[in-house]
């Protein structure tokens, strides 16, 4: 039974868990009270919100066909299995249905804050900023609440009902994990294909076919490119951490159990990734407000005479938040750890002590850091890697996708070094166990890290509203300067999930070996052989998917829009007075043609081929992940099914950071290029050959960076998760 010390500790993680709800709840309260604008921006809003909202009901309408399957299937397996219980299934429900639940809030928040972040762009940086990212901190901290109060409200109903039994307690709650991670994978590919077939039609027959702005009115795929920018990056991201949060809590929690204290199992070890996780919350809220208090403060500097948004830097004010909060969570760490385990333990016949897994999460923390400040230089704004691919965008769009690819090639070498450093280092202080307690540490601060993730598509959706809605030249400059950090916050979150993967799949490998009771695994035995080469093939099969469906969606997408430009007349003879050039010197009856061509424009037809595209093509890629562990576990055993984790885990991680950090590199590029920027001694801008080579390839980059790069950390640690939970099964 749980006794007064654990009972302490439970309170802290549920109070901990109900803070980060009310604080969102406050937040959200908040940026609803926040001005809208004129009712132009709130028109187009409403169209973007309509369609993410659309989206996201077919989507969870045809993946809670796939919930009831397979919580049915779960449940008739463990009928026959002593070590394994029906109710496996209500942690598979809940697990799918707090992840959904998770990804909900973050479009609902994500669509109502971009229009006030437009909105307030008018007035100034400080403003805009402060709303995206708030908006950012409610789906962050929703999404770690979530999470950690359904799996300490289920791990208390358990442990009620099995007393003292936790290896068979653990087992069961590994369902909250498969179900959190089903639904992760399904919303990233799903998103990810909804998000780029827009975008990439919108680009190529918009920016270089026709040579009309970035989200102008007159491309009928706009909104759909910004109802993408939501399902993909908020409600996927947010999908994709929430269940990398939960894959390395339960991982931990399974390796604490294996440890003994003065010969007996220690229940401490069992909920100290619990305890870490909910003071991740405390410290993220305190990051959140810190750059909240940034935002105001420049407002107060006000006076002083300087120009008022080069007083405020937006990725000053992040990196300030998130280097407070891991501060503040090392503490944490420091107190609990000392608070709640003994001085030493054993593990596997080895001694370690408490200050060793002290130091492994402190490992994992950093290490995270250090793989974000990697992706920063390789894919920000200004730095080397970009201003190569840049200047290769001269000679066209052929070198700069080359260069690119060299970019994103290069770019795994230091984190992977980073990675395998972090899992020698926390072996060595902490055993398995502290791998795990890494893994953790690195997700410790998932709260503000997604917060930053999420202001990136808010910031980008309010460019877009700016440009369709006609604001001022000065509104679009805010808001892209915005979303050129957000670029690169999303890239430092995509490195630091793909990170946390590693270390994540690796607990679960662990965990996976502990409840198969498999002590090594062989590599020279022809079977695990046989499983390792098919498990590196994965991630490239998968990918290939990904990319195709990508593809496939993108060629309907440009057809249907060649077609409005072509067969609508309205929208045909607008394009041809907008070549004319500033509206402003138009006689009244072209402008009343030129809007009346923007009225015509059909919006919704490509919003249903997105939404259409996305949920047909994600079902392939999807059971490729949930079907193979079953097929190669159940045919050829556990060892097989080993090799298979092993080469899924390292190729995946690789093509992964590769994948991710070309998309990004290329994107901030092309950005630079549309800022104005000096090559060769010449000035480049939008509309240059350099400009249409570089679109190009952040069109190439685009399903790397947003599809298949971020899908694969989902790949890898649904594989283990279902490996984990069909263990039981197959040991």
């Amino acid at each position: 039974m749980i006794d007064l010390k654990s009972n302490y500790v439970f309170i802290f993680i549920i109070l901990s868990c109900i803070l980060g709800l009310i604080y969102s709840f406050l937040k959200s309260r908040w940026i609803l009270n926040q001005d809208q604008g004129n009712n132009e921006i709130k028109s187009i809003a409403s169209s973007i919100q309509e369609g993410a909202m659309t989206f996201l009901k077919v989507e969870y309408r045809v993946l809670s066909i796939f919930v009831l399957v397979v919580s049915f299937l779960l449940g008739y397996l463990a009928l026959n299995n002593n070590e394994s219980s029906i109710l496996i299934s209500l942690s598979f429900i809940i697990g799918a249905f707090t992840s959904g639940l998770s990804g909900y809030i973050g479009m609902w928040i994500a669509t109502h804050s971009n229009s006030r972040t437009s909105n307030a762009a008018r007035k100034n940086l400080s403003s805009a900023l402060k709303i995206a990212f708030t908006g950012g901190s409610v789906m962050g901290l929703s999404v770690v609440g979530l999470a950690v109060l359904g799996l300490s409200l289920l791990f208390l109903l358990y442990e009620n009902i099995f007393t003292n039994d936790y290896n068979k307690i653990l087992k069961i709650l590994s369902g909250f994990s498969l179900g959190a991670s089903s639904i992760a994978l399904f919303a990233r590919v799903g998103g990810g294909i909804y998000t780029k077939a827009a975008d990439v039609g919108a680009d190529l027959v918009g920016k270089v076919e026709e040579n009309i702005p970035e989200d102008h009115p007159l491309n009928p795929a706009t909104i759909a490119d910004n109802v993408g920018d939501n399902v993909g990056d908020v409600a996927g991201m947010g999908a994709d951490l929430f269940e990398s949060f939960i894959g390395s809590i339960i991982g931990s929690m399974v390796l604490g159990a294996t440890i003994l204290y003065m010969g007996n199992f220690e229940l401490s070890f069992v909920l100290l990734p619990l305890i870490i996780a909910s003071s991740g919350i405390i410290a993220s809220i305190i990051g959140a407000l810190i750059v909240s208090w940034m935002t105001n403060s420049v407002k107060l500097n006000k006076s002083q005479g300087k120009k008022f948004d080069d007083i405020n830097n937006p990725h000053k004010s992040l990196n300030t938040g998130i280097m407070t909060s891991s501060f503040i969570m090392a503490l944490f760490l420091f107190f609990e750890i000392k608070y709640l385990l003994p001085n030493s333990f054993e593990l596997n016949g080895v001694s370690y002590s408490s200050f060793g897994i002290f130091v492994a999460a402190l490992i994992g923390l950093f290490a995270g850091l250090g793989i974000g400040f990697i992706t920063e230089f390789y894919t920000g704004m200004n730095t080397p890697s970009t201003k190569k691919i840049a200047s290769q965008s001269v000679t066209g769009a052929a070198t700069n996708v080359i260069s690119g690819l060299g970019i994103g090639m290069q770019s795994t070498a230091v984190p992977i070094l980073i990675i395998a450093s972090s899992i020698i280092l926390a072996f060595h202080f902490a055993g398995l166990y502290g791998i795990a307690i890494a893994a953790l540490g690195m997700l410790a601060n998932t709260g503000i890290q997604l917060a930053i993730d999420a202001y990136g598509p808010i910031s980008d959706n309010a460019g877009g509203i700016a440009q369709m809605s006609g604001l001022p030249d000065e509104v679009r400059k805010r808001t892209d300067k915005l979303d050129a950090v957000g670029n690169t916050t999303a890239a430092i979150g995509k490195g630091f999930a793909i990170g946390s993967a590693a270390l994540t799949a690796l607990a679960l490998f662990a965990a996976f070996m502990v409840q198969t009771e498999i002590n090594t695994i062989d590599i020279s035995k022809p079977t695990v052989m046989a499983g390792l080469f098919v498990g590196g093939m994965l991630p490239f099969l998968f990918s290939a998917l990904a990319m195709n469906a990508v593809g496939n969606a993108a060629m309907s997408m440009i057809k249907e829009v060649r077609r409005q430009f072509n067969e609508i007349p309205e929208l045909k003879f607008a394009l041809k007075l907008f070549s004319k050039g500033n509206i402003s010197s138009w006689n009244e009856k072209d402008k009343a043609v030129y809007y009346l061509g923007i009225k015509r424009a059909e919006y919704g037809k490509c919003v249903e081929i997105s939404t259409n595209a996305a949920i047909k093509e994600m079902i392939l890629p999807s059971l490729l992940a949930i079907a193979s562990p079953i097929i190669i576990g159940f045919i050829f055993g556990p060892e097989t099914l080993g090799g298979l984790l092993a080469g899924v885990t390292v190729t995946g991680v690789l093509l992964a950071i590769f994948q991710s950090n070309s998309g990004g590199a290329w994107d901030n590029a092309k950005k630079m290029i549309e800022d104005g920027i000096d090559l060769d001694g010449k000035k480049f801008s939008k509309g240059s050959e350099a400009h249409k080579a570089s679109v190009v390839g952040d069109t190439v980059g685009d399903p790397f960076k947003d599809t298949s790069g971020p899908s694969i950390n989902i790949l890898i640690k649904l594989m283990s998760v279902v490996s984990l939970v069909i263990a039981p099964f197959i040991s």
